[in-house]
Parts: structure tokens; C-alpha cells; sequence
């Protein structure tokens, strides 16, 4: 078991970071795309273990008791929005108008907002950087990039603010290729990468990873110049079949490879980018059979959750570590840099850099 310093330790004797880039955040698409099917939950999970908080953040709203708990999404480790939009187990409905809040002081304090269209069949909340997005089913889509002051109506597919969060370069889905984004839609590459089953494309700057997966094996492809050209970059074999493979950049600019197994809970299989064209397959010796969520958090580590608890791959070796999150826990990392840990009834924050975290328990409940 790790601790907190001396697993601090460790990330500063880990090889070097990749060449340092900025990147945007590392976060979940609409549950409708293709990519984003929720994962089966990982079988008999361990006791969970008590560790302190470094800070609980407890509010009470002015919610009434039938309400179930809300979708609360952070843009960043000071900015979020919370959606309560289901009352005693049942769907959003007219007995069931949905309530929203936001803060802007990590979670400290929430002031209402007027929800532009409360009652409606299914209800949805997106927070990106710039942007807040509501889904209200079947009326459309409400999209804020005031912080919930006004918001604007449109129909059909998904408002330009939340695609243009999805990144510049984004899959095609309806046709299976690289686009780019202009602002107003994603125009197909002229240059397309050679990737059977391609379904997954990163960006920083002008470079850009495409990766995919057929018949259980991985494939990718890197370009230097934005799309102009592609380099198929071979992926080494690793134990065990892909289903889904994942580009994921880390908040250092870290580019990795993580291949979901076909049942979408055993063990990922990781590669990392090293130099210009190489996947260096990323070991961790010692690791749970089943994982529930990984997300790379810089120089060269990756957190993960799972029915074993929570761990960290340093250096070809899985470690438990003793942070205050639990298996059920599903990580992202937000645009600063924050882990952002999803729970049943809690959403964490884990402020700072790379394994060095401050852990700060936000907790909403109504009157």
C-alpha cells in the first residue's frame, strides 16, 4: 500500500513526462454516442476501506425529500451545476419538475437556476468549459454560456457548444471518419488515417491520434501536420483481446492507448506514446482483474477504480493507493486538471498535480 507521500515519491523517479503540450479535458460524451454506452458494473467488490477527507463540503438545498440524488457535473474545481430532475425512482415528469443549481467557489455554496424547460420526459445536463447544456426531451436542447443567466433553444442534433467541447478533430459517427470541426459542423478530412474500426481520434496542436480496434486487435495512426497526412503506427500485441480502443491525453500531454476488453470490466490494456511513432505497452504487474474507469493524471501514472478499490500504475507495477475513493468511484479528469470522482451519492474533487491530491467530498441534500 501507498500513501500519499510516498507515492508522491514515486511520480517524481517515474521516466520523464512526454513532451510537454497543452490539452483540453478528458471527459464523457452524451450517453446517445456510440462511445459512450455505460460499462457493465465490475462484479463483488471489496470492503470499502475509511479513509478522511482532506474537506467535506456538505449543503443543504431547498429540495424537496421525493427528489433523487442529482446529476452534479464540474467544469473545473470551481465551477458546476447540479440537475435534480427524478423524484422517488421514476423518470422526470410533471409531478417531477427539475430543479437547477450552480456554484462557482468549489462546491461551497449553490444558488438556484430557472430551468428553461422543467417538465419534460427525459432531462439531461452537460457542463463543459464555456457552456452549460440542458437536454430536455422531446422539446431539445437549452444551451448557456452565461452561467445559466439566459439560454438559447435549438432542435435536432447536438447545440455547436457542446461539440465544439468534444475537441476540433472528432469522429464522423455517420460515416466512420476523421472530421474537423468549423463551428458549424464536422467536415470530413481530405486525408483520412488507414485504422480498421476506427472510432476514437485525440488531439493536441497539430497532433492528432486516431486509433480503433477489429477482431480483438488494436490499431492507430499519428499525424504531425493536423490531418494533412497519416503514419499507420503499429501497436504492440499485449495478453488478452481488445473491444474499445480509447485515445486518452494526459494532463501533462501524455498520449495513451487504453483498450477496453470485450466485457467492458476486465483490466484494460495500456500503451503509451513514446517519442514520435512508438507504443510502448504500459505494464502493471500486480493489477485487479476487473476495472471499473482509468484516467492518465500525469507524468506517466494512471488512476484507476475497481472492485479492488482504488490503485495507480507507476512504473510497469499496479499500487493500491489510500485515497478516499471507493470502486464504485468513476473518474475523469476535468480542464484544470482536476479528478473529478463520480459516486453513487457523492461526487469528489481531487485538486492538484499528479499524485499529490487534496480530496474534497461534495455532498448536496434537500430539505
Amino acid at each position: 500500500m501507498i500513501g500519499r507521500g510516498s507515492l508522491a515519491v514515486v511520480a517524481v523517479l517515474l521516466v520523464p513526462a512526454l513532451a510537454a503540450c497543452s490539452i483540453g479535458d478528458v471527459r464523457r460524451p452524451p450517453p446517445h454516442r456510440a462511445s459512450a454506452s455505460p460499462r457493465p458494473a465490475p462484479t463483488a467488490p471489496v470492503p470499502t476501506r475509511v479513509v478522511g477527507f482532506d474537506e467535506v463540503r456538505q449543503v443543504r438545498l431547498a429540495v424537496p425529500p421525493r427528489y433523487d440524488q442529482p446529476n452534479v457535473e464540474f467544469v473545473d474545481a470551481a465551477h458546476g451545476y447540479a440537475l435534480f430532475a427524478a423524484c422517488d425512482g421514476v423518470p422526470p415528469g410533471r409531478g417531477c419538475a427539475a430543479l437547477l443549481y450552480a456554484t462557482v467557489d468549489d462546491g461551497r455554496s449553490w444558488r438556484a437556476l430557472r430551468h428553461p424547460r422543467p417538465v419534460a420526459a427525459n432531462q439531461q445536463l452537460y457542463a463543459v468549459p464555456g457552456a452549460l447544456v440542458l437536454l430536455s426531451e422531446p422539446y431539445g436542447w437549452y444551451t448557456s454560456t452565461d452561467g445559466g443567466a439566459s439560454f438559447a433553444h435549438t432542435t435536432g442534433g447536438e447545440p455547436a457548444a457542446l461539440v465544439a467541447a468534444w475537441g476540433r478533430y472528432q469522429i464522423v459517427e455517420a460515416r466512420g471518419v476523421v472530421g474537423e470541426w468549423d463551428g458549424r459542423r464536422l467536415v470530413p478530412l481530405a486525408a483520412q488515417p488507414s485504422v480498421p474500426g476506427l472510432n476514437t481520434v485525440g488531439h493536441d496542436g497539430d497532433l492528432l491520434v486516431a486509433a480503433g480496434a477489429r477482431d480483438g486487435r488494436p490499431y492507430a495512426a499519428i499525424s504531425r501536420n493536423r490531418g494533412r497526412s497519416w503514419l499507420a503506427t503499429p501497436v504492440p500485441a499485449i495478453d488478452g483481446e481488445v473491444g474499445v480502443l480509447r485515445v486518452v491525453l494526459a494532463p501533462d500531454g501524455g498520449v495513451w492507448l487504453v483498450g477496453e476488453r470485450s466485457d467492458r470490466t476486465g483490466f484494460p490494456a495500456l500503451w503509451r506514446l513514446v517519442g514520435t511513432r512508438s507504443w510502448e505497452p504500459a505494464r502493471a504487474a500486480g493489477h485487479p482483474a476487473q476495472a471499473l474507469s482509468v484516467a492518465p493524471i500525469g507524468v506517466g501514472l494512471l488512476a484507476v477504480t475497481g472492485p479492488d478499490g482504488v490503485g495507480v500504475v507507476a512504473g510497469g507495477r499496479y499500487y493500491h493507493v489510500d485515497w478516499p475513493l471507493t470502486g464504485d468511484h468513476n473518474l475523469t479528469v476535468l480542464a484544470d486538471g482536476t479528478i473529478a470522482a463520480h459516486g453513487p451519492d457523492d461526487v469528489i474533487l481531487g485538486t492538484g498535480w499528479t499524485a499529490n491530491r487534496r480530496w474534497i467530498k461534495v455532498i448536496l441534500d434537500g430539505d
